[in-house]
C-alpha cells in the first residue's frame, strides 16, 4: 500500500478526531458543524440570575427568539458534546432543581431536586453524568438518564465551579472558602485523585485543551493564576495592568475563558467594568494583549464554537455584549434578563434529527 493511500484511510480518523477536540469541549461546542451538506443554527443561552429564565439568542442576528422559565435564580448551565439538551442548575428553589432543557424546542422537559444552591456543573461529554456544586460543602454525582444523585463528594468549603476535561475522564472541582485548592475528580470511581493549590480563594477556573494547565480567578487579584497540571503545582500569577484610575478602586476578576484556538484567555474584571485579554504560549507567563470597556459590571464570557466573538455577560446593564476577537471591540449588545450569569453556545442541526 502506498503512503497516500495510508494517508486517505486514516484521513477521516484524523478528521473526528480533530473534531471531537474543536467542537467536544465541555465549555458547550459539541455539535460537527463540519459535516458536508449539513446545515446547521447556533444559539446563545443565558441564565439570568436575579429573574427566573433563560434567555434564547439566535448568533447569526445577535437577536433575542426566545425565554425560557425555569426558576427563580438559574446559574450554572452546561450541555454533552452531543448538545441535544440544555442543563440548567436553579439555586432559587427550595429544594434545588437541575432542569433539562430541549434546544430544538426551547422547552423544559425534565426536573429533578439536588442539593442547596447549586452553582456551575460540567457535564461529561457522553451525557452520561453531571457534577453539581452544592452549598453544603459536597459536589453531587447525578446519572443523568436516571436522574438521580449516585455519589456526593466532599471538598469543604463552598463549591462554586466546575468543569470537566475533553476526554470526560477527569472533573474539575472549585470550591470557594477556605480549601484554596481544586480538586481533580476519576470520573470512572468518582473518587479525587489529586489536587492543585493557588494563593487564595479560588474563583472560575478554565482548563487549556490538552490539560496540561489550569487557569484560576481567585480572591484579592484582579488577574489569573496559572498551574502546571503535571506538576499540579502554580507557576504563574499575572496581576492585571489596570489604568492609573482604577489603581484606587477595589475590584475582583469573575469570568473566564480560553479562546477555542487556545491562543488567548479572557478574564473578567467586575467593578473596572473591564474584560483583559492574556495570549498564551505554553507553560509561558501569559501577557496582557488588551483591554476592553464594557460599559457595565461584568460576570461571565463564553465563545463562539469558531473563535471569532466573545459573549460577556453585562449584568448591570441586563445585557450581554458581543465582542469581535480580532478586532476587540463591541459589535453588537443583546437585551438579557435580570442580572445576566453564566451563558453558552449550541450548536444544532436546523430539524431535529437532521
Amino acid at each position: 500500500m502506498s503512503r497516500h493511500s495510508s494517508t486517505r484511510r486514516l484521513l477521516p480518523a484524523i478528521l473526528l478526531v480533530v473534531g471531537l477536540l474543536v467542537f467536544g469541549s465541555p465549555a458547550g461546542n459539541g455539535f460537527r458543524a463540519d459535516e458536508p451538506g449539513k446545515k446547521f443554527r447556533q444559539k446563545l443561552y443565558v441564565t439570568n440570575s436575579a429573574g427566573d429564565d433563560v434567555t434564547v439568542v439566535d448568533v447569526a442576528t445577535h437577536k433575542v427568539i426566545g425565554r425560557i422559565v425555569v426558576g427563580p435564580h438559574p446559574h450554572g448551565i452546561a450541555v454533552p458534546a452531543s448538545q441535544d439538551v440544555v442543563l440548567v442548575s436553579v439555586e432559587g428553589k427550595d429544594p434545588a432543581e437541575l432542569v433539562w432543557i430541549d434546544p430544538f424546542a426551547d422547552k423544559v422537559i425534565r426536573r429533578m431536586n439536588i442539593g442547596p444552591a447549586p452553582n456551575q456543573l460540567a457535564v461529561t461529554p457522553d451525557g452520561k453524568f453531571a457534577y453539581i456544586p452544592a452549598k453544603d460543602g459536597f459536589y453531587e454525582v447525578v446519572d443523568l438518564a436516571k436522574a438521580k444523585i449516585i455519589e456526593r463528594i466532599f471538598t469543604g468549603g463552598r463549591p462554586h465551579n466546575t468543569l470537566c476535561s475533553a476526554d470526560g475522564k477527569r472533573m474539575y472541582l472549585a470550591p470557594m472558602g477556605s480549601p484554596k485548592k481544586v480538586t481533580i475528580v476519576d470520573v470512572a470511581t468518582h473518587k479525587p485523585i489529586g489536587e492543585v493549590p493557588f494563593s487564595n480563594v479560588v474563583r472560575p477556573v478554565a482548563l487549556t485543551s490538552d490539560e496540561k494547565y489550569l487557569f484560576a480567578e481567585v480572591d484579592g487579584l484582579v488577574g489569573i493564576e496559572m498551574a502546571d497540571l503535571s506538576k499540579r503545582k502554580m507557576i504563574h500569577r499575572v496581576p492585571a495592568e489596570l489604568a492609573p484610575e482604577h489603581l484606587k478602586t477595589g475590584s475582583r476578576s469573575h469570568g473566564l475563558g480560553i479562546r477555542p484556538d487556545q491562543k488567548e484567555i479572557w478574564e473578567c474584571d467586575v467593578e473596572h467594568q473591564e474584560v483583559h485579554v492574556y495570549a498564551l504560549d505554553g507553560g509561558a507567563r501569559p501577557k496582557q494583549i488588551a483591554t476592553i470597556p464594557m460599559g457595565g459590571r461584568v460576570y461571565w464570557l463564553t465563545f463562539s464554537p469558531d473563535g471569532k466573538h466573545c459573549y460577556v455577560s453585562v449584568r448591570s446593564r441586563n445585557e450581554t455584549a458581543v465582542v469581535d476577537t480580532a478586532t476587540k471591540r463591541i459589535v453588537a449588545r443583546i437585551p438579557a434578563g435580570k442580572e445576566p450569569k453564566r451563558l453558552l453556545v449550541v450548536t444544532l442541526p436546523e430539524k431535529k434529527g437532521g
